[in-house]
């Protein structure tokens, strides 16, 4: 059986934004092209930021898929915790705001960033 390994952003028990990895089956298809089954999508949007981009702490507003198509992309967590992304990689954003909860930038989400000499161009396919 084939897996996929989805990069999971996702907040914890704590409200604090952490890393995981998840693996997806790729049980369909045949075995020169193995699939996995068809989830459902509430839209796409393409995003370049120029070099030198770097957000603040925040949230996701909704889960997405977050593919890279050019150049790097950093995202920093707390307690000085990064990962950086290339071209051909992905994460799945579900660093959302606990329920209840007001936000506090030394507490909750994440940054990103800009990495390398070119721009980046990032596919965001919503959950």
């Amino acid at each position: 059986m084939s897996q996929f390994t989805k990069v999971v952003l996702f907040t914890d028990a704590n409200g604090r934004a952490r890393f995981r990895e998840e693996t997806l089956a790729l049980e369909q298809g045949s075995p020169q092209s193995r699939l996995s089954e068809l989830f459902a999508s509430g839209g796409y949007q393409l995003r370049t930021s120029p070099v030198g981009f770097r957000s603040q702490f925040h949230c996701s507003d909704y889960t997405q898929w977050v593919f890279i198509l050019q150049g790097q992309m950093e995202i920093g967590i707390q307690g000085s915790v990064s990962r950086v992304f290339k071209p051909g990689e992905h994460f799945y954003s579900a660093d959302l705001l606990p329920v209840g909860q007001t936000f506090d930038p030394t507490r909750h989400g994440h940054w990103s960033r800009q990495v390398g000499p070119d721009a980046l161009i990032t596919l965001f396919v919503r959950g």
